[in-house]
């Protein structure tokens, strides 16, 4: 805007148009979220802090929105164990155990527990997640591949080259540590959630997309921030409890190690509980590919920070990492410098290594092993003089470690005990969060993933100029030079202006301020009349931003085939919050004119009552008033996966609901109370 004497003495011709365009035909606004989208192959850089005050809020800033995007912001409650040890087997220097527990009432994690065979005083406890290894915990490749491992300088010997992840347990155990090595959700003896659902998920299901009752990667799953990733991730801090729970484990010495997904679910853990005291994460951190699995990635997760950054968060707790020939084969000089560096910060370098060998392909192999026996060995205070000597075993077999027998019956699953195990995740968290306000307004704003003060420096250029007679109508851009974006807009500015502005929203963009005439709708012609400046906006993917002027249908979404909204979503802002921003942005566009607005309203009327709402949120008191009609708008109501207002989290905080209660100022309820008297 400028000052309405100057806008005076350049006007021009009274030739009405419906909506006047801000570019000129064919073009489109200059946007970096025109962009091609980004998805797990992309690159993923990690910016270390300067100082320690740096790092304390870097870190928690990215430790919380981690938290939020896996579904554990709050966490669930902690509902009794209930654990079953059963079925020792005798390893001589080491024992093997069957053992199961509740994560959650009905739900399962199964797996093995491996002992010293004499244990004096307290000991180390170890999680042990494993990966996408074939049947995993079962896992053996066969004594013609173990031989090949063996060639290589890989492996040693034939039983433990055949299941390198027993053979770890095996070899912590040996160095005296208590070790449970664990399914992941869908491998080996865990399978209520079957592994086509949790690892192999392909196309939505119709039959689990309900308002009420619900399944796993669909639209109300997402609404409520419910993954694979949230499942294994409160199995894995379950874990911890379960170690801590057994009278010979210390229980400030806890440490966690994996390869690949168990990497992931490794550097996850490790950066969420404080628990952990020691940490290794093989072959998963980088600056690359991100995790490949649907277990591996949840809507929001990546789309500020990436793997490098995840396994940061342990600083300056001692922390392994490896490589391999894959995607982390340039860790040595992208990623591994920057955690580095974030160590030296807060005065711990020696408590950080890299088992950097990328002669080798993705694996959990001896050398990789025994560097991380050497790094528990120093850091829980094993006291051995030769860790790193992993000594044979007898492989132990799938018949010998299943966990269910005719004495231990396995637990019911499948689709209806999927339904409602979400349920009453939601269940749980919507009482917690409908008591606990703080918890909605910190959720919501993670999840809309910007602020008014983070929106950075916004500019206004005018395109053209129109004397409507009582008021000027002045097609624009909007232009965020902090982030690269740019919104076509449409100001209508009367001639008695009294230094109050309005933004007004609508589903048709700026072309909303205006009735099939071209004139402007009656309620923007009652905003002119008190005096009120009017700015109509084409949020991103509105208006000129399309080459046809129609509402959109879908949203983009990644090459990556496979029907889970994660693989967009958790690493490209949600179209909904994108479109809050730039509300954010004309906000901070009024205030940035040295010949602004004193007051600013937002009306959001029907079909866009939600992003007002958000928007309102947001800005606090730099809204002075609004006007929201919802028209019955809720998120859990959407039923597909690329629908434009699909916002992860959103049901989770409380929906339209929550938010309208979060605002600073009440806003005049459309829905309820009609038109105010200033939109008459």
């Amino acid at each position: 805007m400028k000052a309405i004497s100057l806008i005076l003495a350049i006007c021009c011709c009274t030739t009405a148009l419906s909506a006047p365009r801000s570019l000129p035909e064919g073009g489109l606004p200059i946007d970096k979220r025109l962009e091609p989208l980004k998805d797990l192959n992309g690159y993923f850089p990690f910016r270390p802090p300067k100082s320690r005050k740096d790092w304390a809020e870097q870190s928690a800033r990215i430790r919380h929105d981690l938290k939020v995007a896996v579904g554990l912001f709050p966490e669930p409650v902690r509902h009794p164990l209930n654990p079953v040890i059963h079925g020792l087997i005798d390893g001589e220097d080491f024992t093997a155990e069957k053992v199961y527990f509740e994560t959650r009432p009905g739900f399962l994690l199964t797996g093995t527990l491996y002992r010293p065979k004499n244990i004096t005083g307290k000991v180390p406890g170890v999680l042990c997640p494993h990966g996408h290894w074939n049947e995993a915990r079962f896992y053996d490749c066969g004594e013609t591949k173990a031989a090949e491992l063996i060639k290589e300088g890989a492996e040693k010997n034939i039983e433990s080259a055949r299941n390198h992840i027993q053979s770890r347990c095996i070899g912590l155990a040996r160095l005296g540590c208590t070790v449970l090595q664990y399914d992941m959700i869908g491998y080996c003896d865990n399978d209520q959630i079957s592994y086509e659902v949790a690892h192999r998920f392909s196309r939505q299901r119709p039959e689990m997309i309900s308002e009420k009752s619900w399944g796993l990667y669909s639209p109300q799953a997402e609404s409520h921030l419910q993954s694979i990733m949230m499942l294994q991730t409160w199995n894995s801090i379950r874990a911890i409890d379960f170690l801590q729970s057994l009278p010979e484990v210390d229980a400030g010495r806890i440490a966690v190690t994996g390869a690949s997904g168990g990497g992931t679910q490794t550097f996850v853990l490790s950066a969420l509980d404080p628990r952990v005291t020691v940490s290794m994460p093989a072959v998963m951190v980088g600056t690359a590919m991100q995790g490949g699995c649907t277990c591996e990635n949840a809507s929001l997760m990546r789309i500020n920070e990436g793997n490098v950054a995840f396994a940061a968060l342990f600083a300056p707790r001692p922390l392994g990492l490896t490589t391999a020939n894959d995607w982390t084969r340039e860790m040595a000089t992208k990623g591994y410098p920057e955690i580095s560096k974030t160590y030296q910060t807060l005065g711990a370098p020696g408590m950080l290594t890299l088992h950097d060998r990328t002669e080798f392909d993705h694996n959990y192999n001896l050398p990789s092993r025994q560097a991380m026996y050497k790094w528990f060995n120093e850091h829980l205070g094993l006291g051995r003089t030769d860790p790193d000597n992993e000594r044979p075993h007898k492989r132990l077999t799938e018949r010998e470690l299943t966990v269910f027998d005719k004495d231990h019956p396995k637990p019911t699953g499948g689709k209806e005990f999927e339904r409602s195990l979400l349920a009453s995740l939601a269940s749980e968290s919507t009482t917690r969060i409908t008591n606990h306000p703080e918890i909605a307004r910190r959720g919501w704003k993670s999840i809309l993933g910007t602020s008014l003060q983070d929106t950075g420096k916004v500019e206004w250029q005018l395109t053209g100029k129109r004397d409507r007679g009582s008021y000027l109508e002045m097609p624009g851009l909007q232009n965020n030079t902090t982030h690269g974006q740019q919104a076509p807009v449409i100001w209508l500015y009367p001639k008695n202006w009294k230094s109050e502005a309005a933004i007004f929203l609508s589903p048709e963009g700026k072309s909303g301020l205006y009735d099939k005439q071209g004139d402007p709708r009656p309620e923007v012609r009652a905003l002119l009349r008190d005096g009120v400046s009017v700015c109509g906006i084409d949020l991103f993917q509105q208006g000129e931003f399309l080459k046809k002027n129609k509402p959109l249908p879908e949203t983009r979404r990644v090459k990556n085939p496979r029907e889970a909204a994660c693989y967009t979503l958790g690493y490209n802002r949600p179209l909904f919050a994108q479109r809050v921003a730039d509300i954010l942005s004309t906000i901070r566009m009024i205030q940035a004119d040295q010949h602004g607005a004193e007051k600013i309203t937002l009306v959001g009327l029907k079909g866009s009552g939600h992003w007002a709402a958000a928007a309102q949120f947001l800005a606090g008191k730099a809204i002075h008033r609004a006007a929201i009609e919802s028209s019955g708008f809720e998120f859990i109501k959407i039923t597909n996966i690329r629908h434009p207002d699909l916002m992860p989290g959103a049901s989770k905080y409380g929906g339209m609901k929550g938010l309208l209660s979060l605002a600073s100022r009440k806003a005049w309820n459309v829905d309820t109370e009609g038109l105010p008297e200033w939109l008459k």
